[in-house]
């Protein structure tokens, strides 16, 4: 028996996939197809390391599990390239981005072409080719036509690092999210995408999802809807010079407003330095330094210590005229609501922690549903216990002629009365903000817009597209606020589009997360230069079945390409049949960390080539063992012991072959792999993946015992395994003689074969005391009720079972 040679073998049929063309895709496919796309890859200089490829495996076996099932699959592969990590590399080797990206883009689509994915590689895109980010700005002014963009000078959060502005989700815990670098406020010109826009549709778009519910949650808390009133209080004034201001607050609970106590106003609300009091003024000011450069996570974290300080001033509360004392606290924020808040201690575990902190009033007025009577009415109303407010609804006391009323109902009351005074309006707020769009760098799409003079800000014309970036040598960023294109005078000076008089070029560039945001649109039409893509494509294919990726992007890029989807699908750009939502079913893979047990990176020195393992053990070898290292959605530690058991099973199926007889009766051997075809079958549909390698692992070991193997057995064998082994199964495929690739063979019909009834062993503790027959796969409360029934068991359940024990298809037991 020859030598199983993966590296001859991998390369042979690599090359026969692609001679032959087998994963192109039609422009227009028939009725049965799917749209399978992986979240495209930035091209590390590093290049892949082995925690990269899990989901792109993944998608590999899925699209090779659907063509086999005679589906039309779409299946392409692209690089987000523009970006910090590019421009910062190629300032470090001084040598140009443009090149930097190049040479790693060739290196990441050489190892992926090692691992045999199914990918259509004539529709390859590139953010950072001008065919490609013509039609980014094209996008871009379509949001500006439709008073999506808008241009304000604001404070933003500013990498010290990177020396550029950074949008609201690209801070986590106070650092920049791709440095880690202490992030500062800053004033600066930006642009800015209205996100808000479409806060509701975003919102109310999730429930179509076929998405996991962590990241539907994550995206759902980001946007942050809250139904309330907008409640106006008024500052007191105290002196003769003091004026009358009036403070909106936004709550959510008006029923709570005659528990409310003191006001709280952010740092960064318009009226602090106005309204603080002289006696004040010191510690204001110094309050203010110290919670600069905390980031909104830091600040609004439930668990951490509250913090702030009183202004001297005292505001009116409108439901019953007291005069409550106004602070300044970190844990309110300007970009939420009004920036100020009505805070009821006994009733918000926030304010209930400020105000035990400063000693401050906390007054109950709520009584919980099923309170002791004791507790309702007079006598200051709810009492804390165990050092927590009661934030739930109930009846309310201590609110005047309002006591006695429930929550909801108390809520609509307060609110008319006080609109009839025109102290409150109802209100919908929301925690999105708008997206923070211009870096302050020069390797990303230039922004279509002129600056005039005479004409202010002026779209360049559609038929001047692309803006392309100059090719210069300096391209350091300047720390300034102004982007290195600022210094570029031959470009940025240009006539104005409108009047033809002298205009300057916008100089801020636009985020990595703007190409990302549409290329699943690109992919089905890459060589139109005419539009972004033709109606009769994305008729077909739209929108995207399955999107494969890291749960890192839940609220970046998957909330802002959901927004340009939908803006798109207004403008008319994406036809009404291929809906407002781009990707229905997505799936998360988890990471896979180093042999230490953490994430995998440079720094740490615990990084793996998957050059050294196929070149070691195959591409079979690591397909193969990353679907096999467990869960596909769970964080796992790479194990290079590991693969080696995977290697053994490969060779394991290469001898298997010589054991292969022409007989065609169907032996019981064969009735068992038909059952595990299925099984494996059931797992590529359902993610799992871990299940399938097993199932593969048993079957082979069945095989062990056996002198001879049925051929018909084993080519069945060979086709549910070639998703996941490709390479080894066409050769082996090939080998028994035959002349057509298994990639395009007919998966088989395995459920013909199951058993349509099985026997299931019925337990009482423990022992057997009888069997019933039910459909096979049948779900344990269809088990449990027929077992139950059965006149032998149900003389052993004197009492309710507590625990059931049930294995699908073989047992139930009944514990009392």
């Amino acid at each position: 028996m020859k030598k199983y040679d993966h590296l001859a073998i991998e390369k042979k049929w690599q090359q026969r996939w692609q001679d032959a063309g087998i994963f192109r895709a039609p422009d227009v496919p028939a009725k049965n197809h799917q749209y399978v796309l992986d979240m495209f890859i930035y091209p590390s200089g590093d290049g892949l390391h082995v925690g990269h490829p899990e989901g792109e495996t993944a998608t590999d076996i899925i699209s090779r599990y659907l063509m086999m099932k005679g589906t039309t699959v779409l299946h392409p592969m692209g690089w987000d390239a523009f970006g910090l990590p590019a421009e910062n590399a190629a300032i470090q080797k001084g040598i140009h981005p443009r090149i930097v990206t190049e040479q790693n883009i060739k290196n990441c689509k050489r190892q992926l072409q090692l691992l045999g994915f199914s990918y259509d590689w004539d529709r390859e895109v590139n953010t950072t080719d001008p065919k490609y980010y013509k039609w980014t700005q094209w996008i871009f002014l379509q949001l500006y036509k439709r008073g999506l963009a808008y241009e304000q000078e604001m404070p933003i959060w500013w990498c010290p690092k990177d020396k550029t502005g950074l949008a609201n989700e690209e801070v986590v815990g106070g650092v920049c999210d791709r440095c880690g670098t202490k992030v500062e406020k800053k004033m600066l010109r930006q642009w800015v995408l209205k996100i808000t826009a479409y806060a509701e549709r975003l919102l109310a778009g999730l429930d179509k999802l076929d998405w996991p519910d962590s990241i539907k949650l994550l995206q759902r808390n980001w946007i942050g809807k809250s139904e309330g009133a907008e409640v106006v209080f008024e500052i007191s004034a105290q002196g003769r010079n003091d004026k009358n201001h009036p403070i909106t607050v936004f709550t959510t609970r008006p029923d709570t407003l005659f528990g409310a106590t003191y006001l709280v106003l952010s740092p960064e609300h318009p009226l602090v330095i106005e309204i603080t009091k002289p006696k004040q003024k010191s510690a204001v000011e110094k309050y203010l330094k110290e919670i600069s450069s905390k980031s909104d996570l830091e600040r609004t974290a439930l668990e951490k210590e509250k913090t702030g300080v009183f202004t001297g001033a005292y505001a009116v509360n409108p439901v019953n005229n007291e005069k409550i004392p106004v602070w300044i606290a970190d844990y309110v924020l300007m970009s939420y609501g009004t920036g100020a808040i009505m805070a009821v201690p006994a009733h918000d575990e926030r304010d209930f922690a400020f105000a035990k902190k400063f000693d401050l009033e906390i007054r109950g007025v709520i009584t919980p549903p099923k309170s002791p009577p004791q507790l309702r009415g007079g006598g200051g109303g709810v009492r804390t216990s165990g050092g927590v407010a009661y934030i739930g609804e109930g009846a309310m006391i201590n609110s005047g002629e309002f006591d006695g009323l429930g929550s909801e109902e108390g809520r609509k009351k307060i609110v008319s009365w006080l609109s009839k005074e025109g102290k409150a309006i109802p209100k919908v707020n929301y925690k999105l903000r708008d997206w923070i769009f211009s870096r302050q760098r020069y390797w990303g799409e230039p922004i279509p817009l002129v600056h005039c003079e005479k004409d202010g800000v002026v779209a360049v014309p559609e038929k001047d597209l692309p803006v392309l970036l100059p090719d210069v040598k300096k391209y350091e960023p300047t720390g300034t606020g102004e982007s290195p294109l600022a210094a570029i005078d031959e470009w940025v000076n240009t006539k104005c589009p409108q009047c033809g008089g002298p205009a300057k070029r916008e100089t801020n560039t636009m985020p990595q997360w703007a190409g990302s945001c549409w290329y699943y649109l690109r992919y089905l039409d890459p060589h139109n230069d005419k539009e972004l893509a033709a109606p009769e494509k994305m008729k077909a294919w739209l929108p995207v079945d399955l999107y494969v990726g890291g749960a890192e992007h839940a609220v970046l890029h998957l909330l802002y390409a959901r927004f340009w989807h939908m803006v798109l699908f207004d403008a008319g750009v994406i036809p009404p049949e291929c809906g407002d939502e781009p990707f229905m079913k997505l799936k998360n893979q988890g990471l896979i960390l180093g042999e230490d047990g953490e994430k995998m990176s440079k720094s740490r020195g615990n990084v793996i080539n998957p050059d050294d393992i196929i070149a070691k053990f195959g591409a079979d070898s690591l397909r193969l063992f990353e679907m096999f290292m467990g869960p596909f959605e769970d964080a796992k530690p790479w194990s290079t012991q590991g693969i080696v058991g995977v290697r053994r099973f490969l060779e394991k199926v290469w001898s298997a072959k010589e054991k292969v007889v022409k007989e065609k009766v169907v032996k019981s051997s064969e009735m068992q792999g038909t059952g595990d075809a299925h099984d494996i079958t059931r797992g590529i549909e359902e993610f799992k993946f871990n299940t399938c390698v097993s199932d593969l692992m048993k079957w082979v070991n069945r095989w062990s015992y056996e002198k001879t193997i049925n051929r018909r057995e084993f080519e069945m064998f060979l086709k549910v395994l070639s998703p996941l082994a490709p390479h080894l199964a066409e050769e082996i495929w090939s080998e028994l003689g035959h002349s057509d690739l298994i990639a395009t063979t007919e998966w088989p019909h395995t459920k013909r074969w199951i058993k349509k009834e099985t026997t299931i062993a019925i337990q009482v503790m423990g022992k057997l005391r009888g069997t019933i027959t039910v459909p096979t796969g049948s779900e344990q409360a269809t088990v449990e009720s027929a077992a139950k029934a059965e006149p032998n068991v149900e003389k052993f359940l004197t009492n309710e079972p507590k625990i059931i024990i049930f294995v699908k298809d073989k047992l139930i037991n009944f514990v009392v």
